[in-house]
């Protein structure tokens, strides 16, 4: 979970491949007004992602993922995390912190995403840091991906959770 940028599809990715579970990119499951919106540079409300949230928390329902999967979602606000977690107990959450101008200078370097630069500002005004909730790992998203990978592993292996929520999806 975390801002757009923070790198959460690149190492959701990686962390299905080390782990051997399946890969679910949370942008994939918005709806096309949302996904409209955010090309547009319109940020989104509570609203526009309840859908998404509930196709989201279909996905980590018990016996949907085997013993685990990778979810990558922004999860932004606390009652976001909170609807996940209604949908599998025990789910954790690895928070990619990143400050806003590197957010920025990556989103601005992805050429073949719909989400627009002059949301970045919105996700940080958005953002609920996770910090004091169950099942977190915070770490800085400006390390190589192999080192967060690694330590996500073995963070993963150390609990017993079902899934692990990636840093979700860059955009919402």
């Amino acid at each position: 979970m975390g801002v757009s940028g923070c790198g959460k599809s690149s190492v959701g990715a990686a962390c299905a491949q080390a782990l051997g579970w399946p890969l679910h990119e949370g942008d994939t499951y918005h709806a096309p007004q949302s996904v409209a919106k955010m090309r547009a540079g319109t940020p989104l409300t509570d609203a526009d992602r309840a859908g998404w949230l509930d196709r989201l928390a279909q996905l980590l329902a018990p016996g949907e993922g085997g013993e685990g999967l990778v979810l990558t979602c922004s999860a932004l606000r606390r009652s976001y995390r909170e609807r996940l977690r209604v949908a599998r107990p025990h789910l954790g959450f690895v928070y990619l912190s990143l400050g806003y101008e590197p957010a920025l200078a990556r989103v601005q370097a992805r050429a073949d995403h719909f989400f627009s630069p002059a949301l970045v500002a919105n996700q940080f005004a958005t953002l609920e840091s996770p910090q004091d909730e169950p099942l977190v790992l915070t770490l800085d998203a400006l390390r190589p991906v192999q080192a967060l990978v690694l330590e996500i592993a073995a963070w993963t292996s150390a609990r017993t959770l079902s899934p692990v929520a990636t840093p979700a999806g860059d955009a919402a």
